[in-house]
C-alpha cells in the first residue's frame, strides 16, 4: 500500500478523520450553506441549522482566538452552550495514543514494526505479523469492538448498560469474536479496537496505565486543565452540555451520563475546544515529537470507505483535503450524542475545533467539517 512522503512543510495541510464516526441519524434535514457564511459565528448557526441542540467552535492562530457558540446546553431550556465547555472527545482521543506511542518509539523503548504479539502475547489470536504500526494506521484487520458494546447501539442498551466498566482485556476479548481476515495483505479497514490494543501496550512498555502516560506526556506538559482521562467515571466534570443520541430513531435521548471505559485508547478522553486546538497546534508544532517521529504521523495512507473523496490516514491523524487546495490534519470525534471535528495547518499555526451536542441531521457532518476546512482556508491568500 502506498504511502505518501515526508511531511509537507511548505503548503497549507490539514485533516481529520472522516465521517465513519459521525453518525447520521434520521431527524431534521435543512442544509447549511457554509458559503453564505462568512464570520465563525454565522458558520456555527449554520451548523446549529442543521439540527443540532448546541453547537460550539474555537479557531485560534498565533495571535488571535476566536470562538462562538449557539443553541442550548439542555434540550427544552433556555440555558445557554457554555463557554469553553468540556465533551466527549470520541476518536480524537486517537491522536493523544498515538502521540503517546511514538514519543515511546523516540525514546527507543519500542519500535512501530515490532508485533502485536511481542508485546502482548496470545491476546489477539493470528497476530504475529500484526506490527504497532498497523494498528495506529488502521491496517491492522483487527475487527472493531464498537459493534459489540449494547450501550452505544441502542437505547435499550445504553439505558442497561451505561454504567458497565469495561477492562481492555473485556473489550478485544468482544471484538475477537468476529475472526481476522485471511490474508495478511490487510486493507485499511478503521477498527477501535487496534487503539485498545496501542493503549495496553503502551501499560506493557512504561509498567503504568495509558491514563498516566496521556496525563504525563501530553495533558500535564501542555497545560490542558479542562483534558482528562475520566476511567470508569461515568460524568463530565466541570461546565458542560448534555449529550442526545438517536440510535437510527426519529426520538433521541439524554445520553450524557456513560462510563467510557469501552473506549479506552480509541475515544475516552473529556476536553474543550481550547485544549483541543493547543493539543493539535502543538502536536503539529513539534512540540511532542521529534521530526522523525511527526513525519512517520503524518504519512499517509489511502482511507476508502469514510464517505469523503481524497480522505487518507496517518498514525492516528487524518488528511482531508482543503476546500481551497491542499489538506489538513486533524480527526473527527463522536461518542453518543458529542459529535466533534478537529483540524491544524500542517505548521501548527493555525487550528478549528467544533462539537455539536446531538446527531442532528442530514446536513451536519458536512456542516462541521466545512466549518473547519473553510476557518483553516482563511491562511491562504
Amino acid at each position: 500500500m502506498r504511502v505518501s512522503g515526508k511531511r509537507r512543510r511548505g503548503g497549507v495541510l490539514l485533516t481529520g478523520l472522516a465521517s465513519v464516526l459521525l453518525a447520521v441519524s434520521t431527524g431534521p434535514t435543512t442544509a447549511a450553506h457554509p458559503r453564505q457564511a462568512d464570520t465563525l459565528q454565522q458558520r456555527v448557526e449554520a451548523v446549529h441549522d442543521t439540527g443540532v441542540v448546541g453547537a460550539s467552535a474555537e479557531v485560534t492562530s498565533p495571535h488571535t482566538r476566536d470562538s462562538a457558540r449557539v443553541g442550548t446546553a439542555r434540550r427544552g431550556t433556555a440555558r445557554p452552550m457554555p463557554q469553553n465547555g468540556r465533551f466527549r472527545i470520541g476518536s480524537a482521543t486517537k491522536t493523544f495514543t498515538a502521540a503517546v506511542v511514538l514519543q515511546l518509539v523516540g525514546e527507543g523503548r519500542m519500535s512501530l514494526d515490532d508485533t502485536v504479539e511481542q508485546w502482548l502475547p496470545d491476546v489477539v489470536r493470528g497476530s504475529g505479523q500484526i506490527t504497532v504500526r498497523q494498528l495506529l494506521q488502521h491496517t491492522s484487520g483487527i475487527p472493531d469492538v464498537r459493534p459489540e458494546i449494547p450501550a452505544l447501539n441502542s437505547a435499550a442498551g445504553y439505558r442497561a448498560e451505561r454504567g458497565r466498566t469495561y477492562t481492555p482485556q473485556d473489550l478485544v476479548r468482544l471484538a475477537m469474536r468476529n475472526p481476522l481476515p485471511a490474508s495478511l495483505d490487510r486493507d485499511w479497514s478503521y477498527s477501535n479496537t487496534n487503539y485498545v490494543l496501542a493503549a495496553m501496550i503502551v501499560q506493557e512498555v512504561t509498567g503504568r496505565s495509558w491514563a498516566q502516560e496521556v496525563n504525563a506526556r501530553i495533558i500535564r506538559p501542555l497545560k490542558l486543565e479542562d483534558t482528562s482521562a475520566p476511567g470508569a467515571s461515568a460524568s463530565i466534570p466541570g461546565a458542560h452540555a448534555r449529550s442526545y443520541a438517536a440510535f437510527g430513531t426519529d426520538n433521541s435521548i439524554d445520553v450524557t451520563i456513560l462510563n467510557s471505559s469501552m473506549a479506552i485508547g480509541s475515544g475516552s478522553l473529556i476536553s474543550t475546544t481550547h485544549d483541543l486546538n493547543r493539543f493539535y497546534t502543538a502536536l503539529l508544532g513539534g512540540r511532542l515529537l521529534a521530526p522523525a517521529q511527526l513525519d512517520e504521523m503524518t504519512a499517509t495512507v489511502p482511507a476508502p470507505g469514510l464517505g469523503m473523496p481524497g480522505v487518507r490516514y496517518g498514525l492516528g491523524l487524518g488528511e482531508i483535503p482543503l476546500p481551497c487546495g491542499g489538506s489538513y490534519f486533524g480527526h473527527p470525534g463522536e461518542l453518543l450524542g458529542y459529535h466533534s471535528w478537529s483540524g491544524v495547518t500542517a505548521d501548527g499555526t493555525r487550528a478549528a475545533v467544533v462539537y455539536v451536542t446531538s446527531d442532528g441531521g442530514l446536513g451536519t457532518r458536512e456542516a462541521i467539517s466545512a466549518l473547519v476546512g473553510r476557518e483553516l482556508c482563511r491562511t491562504r491568500p
